[in-house]
């Protein structure tokens, strides 16, 4: 009689975000969400890369406080202009003022991705960019969109996932759930690599 395959350990998603969960869902992942809660300030002379690399190891290791028995998946986006991290702007007017600042210019997206299995403390990480080039907007489509689609909690204050791609003239990425936030073929890769069965 052949061994018995293990049992795979269970998935976790240090987040509370409905986006990354619905990207999992797509795959046909169903982890248990546990959100953490950490600062996510940049500290001082932080790159945009380094920040989201940084958050996205924080998140795992904090989950990974409460399960020690997981395969837990974190991730975190920045936003640079310039060089310049863009925040979650939190208000419209902030919204507004971020998509008139990327208004006609290119914009880097990077997204941190970070496995955690906190069973072995084996981490598998990565910080996956796309470079979105924005339309020229006027005021009024600014201020129309932000009445539609209020974004205020996502980086570059826009949903790609729904009105927001009608800001973009064109995005460079090798995988479009990046800019969502949540790289696949990377977090695949890296399934891959601890044998959870995906397929």
């Amino acid at each position: 009689m052949p061994p018995a395959t293990p049992k795979p350990l269970p998935l976790i998603l240090a987040s509370g975000s409905s986006y990354r969960r619905m990207l999992l869902e797509k795959i046909g992942l169903h982890p248990h969400c546990h959100a953490t809660n950490i600062d996510e300030s940049p500290l001082p002379n932080e790159t945009a890369t380094a920040l989201a690399r940084r958050l996205s190891i924080s998140k795992a290791l904090s989950a990974a406080e409460t399960l020690p028995c997981a395969l837990i998946i974190a991730s975190d986006q920045c936003a640079e202009l310039d060089g310049q991290i863009l925040g979650k702007p939190g208000t419209r007017a902030r919204a507004q003022n971020q998509l008139s600042k990327c208004s006609g210019r290119e914009v880097l997206f990077h997204t941190g991705i970070c496995l955690l299995n906190s069973q072995t403390g084996k981490q598998h990480i990565s910080v996956e960019t796309v470079t979105v080039a924005f339309r020229t907007l006027n005021s009024l489509e600014i201020e129309h969109y932000t009445e539609r689609e209020p974004a205020l909690d996502c980086a570059g204050s826009f949903k790609a996932e729904g009105l927001g791609i009608s800001l973009f003239r064109h995005i460079h990425s090798d995988d479009p759930n990046t800019l969502i936030g949540l790289p696949l073929i990377r977090l695949i890769d890296f399934l891959k690599e601890e044998d959870y069965p995906l397929l």
